[in-house]
This record gives C-alpha cells, sequence and structure tokens, in this order.
C-alpha cells in the first residue's frame, strides 16, 4: 500500500508542476467551488453593480445598501466508478480496473490537498461500495485503501442505475467524475440530467484489445460479464472493421452527448500514460 500511495503521489506531483508552470502561478484549481455565499451588507458607490441592491434593506430609508459575497472554497468531489466484470480486461498486469483505480487515486489526492469533501461509489449492476463525502487527509486515505481493497460481488454493469444513485444522494452541486468503459446501453438520459446538475468529467477507459486483436484465426473469446465464451474469426477482415466500428460509434456518441452537455470528455487507453491527459484536462478546466 505504501508503495501504491507513493506512486499515486508522484503522478500527481507531475500534475499539479506542470499546471502551475504552464498557468504562471495562477491557476485555479479545478476542485474549488465557484458558489458565492452573502456575508454582509455595505452603502452603494458609485460604479457599483446596481444588480447586488438589497432593495428590502434600502427600503428603510438609510441609503442604498450592496449584498457582499464570499468565494465558496470548499467543494464535494465524488468519484462514481465502474468495478464490473468488462473493466477486467488488459493485459495480465494491468487491466482497466488498474488504471481506473489508479486515475480515482490520483485525483482523490489532489482534492485533499484542496480541502474538498472527497466521496467514493463503486457499481457493478449493484452498489459496490459507497462513502459519503467528507474532507481530511485521513478519510481521504481511507477511501483510497477501500477501493484498492474492493471485490465486486456482481459481474454485471448498470450505468443508469448507478447515475440515478448519485442524482439522488448529491443534493448540492458537486464536481462527479464518472470513470467506466461505458459498455452498457440506456444510460444516456441519466447521463444528461447529471451534467445538468454537476460539474461532470466523464472518463472513457478502453483497451486496444477490444479495438485491434491480433490476428490468430477462429479463437474462443470469453464475455466476464454473460460469462459465455463466443468464437470468432479476427483474421477477417469484416469482423475486424465491425469491431472498431462499433467502439469508435460508441465514442463518438458519447463525446457528443458530453459536448452537447458542457461535461469534459477524457479517453484513456490502459496501456498509456494517462498523467499528460490528466494535465491538458485541468488546463481546459
Amino acid at each position: 500500500m505504501n508503495e501504491l500511495l507513493s506512486k499515486l503521489r508522484n503522478y500527481e506531483i507531475r500534475i499539479r508542476k506542470a499546471v502551475d508552470s504552464q498557468m504562471h502561478g495562477n491557476f485555479r484549481s479545478v476542485f474549488k467551488g465557484s458558489g458565492l455565499e452573502f456575508t454582509d451588507l455595505r452603502q452603494y458607490q458609485y460604479g457599483d453593480d446596481i444588480r447586488l441592491i438589497d432593495w428590502n434593506a434600502s427600503s428603510k430609508g438609510h441609503g442604498l445598501f450592496l449584498k457582499i459575497f464570499k468565494e465558496e472554497k470548499e467543494q464535494t468531489v465524488f468519484f462514481l466508478v465502474d468495478v464490473s466484470a468488462s473493466q477486467e480486461i488488459g493485459r495480465g498486469d494491468r487491466t482497466k480496473l488498474d488504471t481506473t483505480k489508479e486515475l480515482c487515486g490520483v485525483l482523490a489526492l489532489s482534492a485533499m490537498h484542496e480541502a474538498s469533501h472527497v466521496g467514493l461509489y463503486c457499481f457493478s449492476d449493484q452498489k459496490e461500495c459507497y462513502i459519503h463525502p467528507s474532507n481530511g487527509l485521513k478519510h481521504g486515505y481511507q477511501m483510497i485503501l477501500e477501493l484498492f481493497r474492493l471485490k465486486p460481488e456482481s459481474r454485471r454493469t448498470n450505468l443508469s442505475e448507478a447515475i440515478l444513485f448519485v442524482l439522488n444522494r448529491l443534493k448540492r452541486k458537486s464536481v462527479v467524475f464518472l470513470i467506466s468503459d461505458f459498455i452498457d446501453t440506456g444510460y444516456e438520459q441519466n447521463l444528461k440530467a447529471l451534467a445538468r446538475k454537476h460539474d461532470l468529467v466523464v472518463v472513457h477507459l478502453y483497451d486496444d484489445r477490444e479495438i485491434n486483436l491480433p490476428r490468430l484465426g477462429i479463437i474462443p473469446v470469453y464475455d466476464k460479464e454473460s460469462r459465455r465464451t463466443l468464437w470468432v474469426n479476427t483474421s477477417s477482415a469484416q469482423f475486424r472493421k465491425s469491431m472498431r466500428g462499433v467502439f469508435e460509434e460508441n465514442q463518438q456518441r458519447l463525446e457528443q452527448l458530453c459536448k452537447q452537455y458542457k461535461a469534459n470528455y477524457l479517453s484513456v487507453d490502459t496501456q498509456e500514460d494517462y498523467v499528460p491527459k490528466l494535465i491538458k484536462l485541468f488546463r481546459v478546466r
């Protein structure tokens, strides 16, 4: 566990240094809130925005008064993480689920250093783990530990129900990271609702073997979610084209959906170094 946390810290340091140097010290954390909280009143001065006038206080006849707001610094950062069996695809030493856990850990560490409240919901087609948002390093490290220890009970996926759970749980606007391979259907309407209500970041995990199988002739392929074995001809040009086409269509539809509803979209291959992509995401935000 110490080795893992050290690795996550190194990734986070790389991200923060790169972002800070690029923005010349003016980088506003991706995790800080942008909400405003009323704190006090002061008398109106020439040039002030008239939209900030408190007409109730001003109606008492002692002059015009403006509302003063302070920026809300604390923010809830919530991780919605797919741990279904399709996430186990990849090489023996690195699956999609391994990358998912690392990504979640890096982002959680970043959020913790900004004094954010951090929460987690891991799902398959049922609730696998839920950690209520809270702040503090102890809470954050415990959350990461629970994530890496998790052994899912179910192998299937239900994205729609998982999103609905978060919509019902998170009452105030939060930064929500949805990390999944999105191998599911019927989740689009709930995803739209999540993007409208919260500051949504969609992280789309995939493995190259899902797009480009090696040419091995007719081979058995085991579907971990349905637990069925299918025989496919990996040397068939039509099969290979169809396989890539299904992935690209799903990716384009998801990316377009995020763009339409102003959610951030990030695709990550399990075998690539994802840190540069996270840095780019932080700069965009």
